[in-house]
């Protein structure tokens, strides 16, 4: 395929984490999950787990943006709420998603978190970028497009 507006993406359905074709050209205007018929982008972040967290971080061809927070993490529930606002700013660009360090420890350790809330922007599973500490919405957004750009 010559140019980029033909290229398929792979996008991770945020419900069912079942893998979807979307041509790069149409990938602003979403789509819907060819399995479970859920939209591709919600406008919110995925809560990520054990089952589902490979298929977004890894096999999806777009980059994900990963809060690694704990219920008990008061800067986490204090962030939580500017994290969920950016998600409609940087979909489709950049998937955001939610991974409890409590119940998945092991893919915290994977990442070598030491400290919550952290976020982690992922390509194809590998770091490109890492934030510690609560921030406002501005802030996530900001941070999130210039680690793009540069990463």
């Amino acid at each position: 395929m010559a140019g980029t507006d033909s290229q398929a993406l792979i996008i991770a359905c945020p419900m069912c984490a079942v893998l979807n074709r979307v041509p790069s050209s149409k990938l602003g205007a979403g789509g819907k999950c060819g399995k479970c018929g859920s939209d591709l982008f919600a406008a919110a972040p995925v809560e990520l787990d054990a089952r589902n967290f490979d298929a977004h971080a890894l096999r999806a061809d777009i980059p994900m943006l990963v809060d690694f927070w704990a219920d008990w993490c008061g800067p986490c529930r204090q962030m939580a709420p500017a994290f969920a606002a950016a998600a409609p700013q940087l979909e489709p660009w950049l998937r955001l998603g939610k991974l409890d360090t409590q119940a998945d420890q092991a893919i915290a350790a994977r990442y070598a978190i030491r400290t919550i809330p952290t976020m982690l922007i992922l390509k194809k599973g590998k770091e490109i970028a890492r934030q510690s500490g609560a921030m406002p919405v501005q802030a996530i957004v900001q941070w999130a497009r210039q680690a793009l750009r540069s990463g």
